[in-house]
């Protein structure tokens, strides 16, 4: 298992993200994936000298690596270990937040190590689980699914065009226990050649958020999250992948009043509470130079706005 002096991580659009969230001293921040704390770092030192930040990761190993890291800022900082699906609940006690955080997806450290199961390029268990404390593994998940539902899983998170056939062999070779197996047989039963990526991407992907709830939890994070902010307060969310980023685009639309009803000059009946800033990563080198993640990520930000009604 990966311990905390092997988990470091580099934060993706680091500077951008600062820019949404222009962090301010006496500022209370929740970044809900704190993961080795790259970003919570930079807020806190960004807030100093009194700004506080509520670090959430559903990832031990995460969590102690950060707790470690940030270990000079006192009180300033106070570690919690949950998933999204309870944020509202850990992460009230401190709201409303002045900034919220959200960076999306499988971390460097977790792929780098194979122990952990996310990656095929090293061996190890089909594991997958970003809370090592949870029961469900993919290879547990693999073993409950029938054709219809891998199916299901391979089309709706990995948008995978050959799920079918993929699906069949998969199920064929159960149980499985080793991560380049079961890419060799994603890549065998594909019959895809000479690809850009691995034949098993999509695959792994889907599997990964499928035993992690991943479309689920950021749904629920994304509600609590608009619910706890200040006013003048901004969420910040960093993707990875377009079933991500669409779905953050349409609720923050939602949020800000785009598509509600008008009155006949085209105002909103209903003034919006939130306003959303169109600030994107974009992909490649402009995103982030020399950072392979940035490649695919995505920033977008809604800041809430300040209450129009009389107090």
């Amino acid at each position: 298992m990966a311990n905390e002096a092997s988990f470091d991580h580099r934060p993706v659009l680091l500077e951008a993200t600062l820019q949404a969230l222009d962090p301010k001293s006496g500022g209370v921040y929740l970044d809900c994936t704190t993961g080795a704390g790259g970003h919570t770092e930079a807020i806190l030192q960004a807030s100093g000298p009194q700004g506080r930040v509520i670090g959430i990761d559903r990832d031990p190993a995460a969590l102690a690596a950060a707790s470690a890291r940030l270990a000079s800022f006192g009180d300033r900082f106070t570690p919690i270990k949950s998933s999204f699906s309870a944020i509202k609940d850990i992460a009230a006690p401190h709201a409303p937040y002045d900034g919220i955080l959200l960076d999306l997806g499988v971390s460097s450290p977790q792929l780098d190590h194979p122990e952990r199961g996310f990656s095929f390029r090293r061996d190890g268990p089909v594991d997958m689980r970003m809370d090592t404390e949870q029961s469900l593994t993919a290879t547990t998940l693999l073993d409950s699914l029938d054709t219809r539902g891998l199916v299901d899983i391979l089309r709706r998170f990995g948008e995978e065009p050959r799920a079918r056939r993929i699906a069949t062999a998969i199920l064929e070779g159960r149980p499985w226990t080793s991560t380049v197996a079961l890419a060799h047989c994603v890549a065998e039963s594909s019959g895809y050649r000479n690809s850009r990526t691995h034949p098993a991407t999509r695959t792994f992907q889907a599997l990964r958020m499928a035993v992690n709830d991943e479309l689920g939890q950021l749904e629920i994070a994304m509600e609590s999250a608009l619910g706890m902010l200040a006013p003048g307060g901004t969420l910040c969310i960093i993707s990875f992948h377009s079933l991500e980023d669409r779905m953050v685009k349409r609720r923050f639309r939602t949020a800000a009043g785009e598509g509600s009803p008008k009155d006949p000059y085209g105002n909103p009946i209903i003034p919006p509470d939130f306003a959303m800033h169109h600030r994107r990563g974009i992909a490649g080198k402009t995103a982030d130079p020399g950072h392979p993640r940035s490649r695919s990520a995505r920033l977008r930000s809604i800041q809430k706005l300040p209450s129009t009604l009389p107090q």
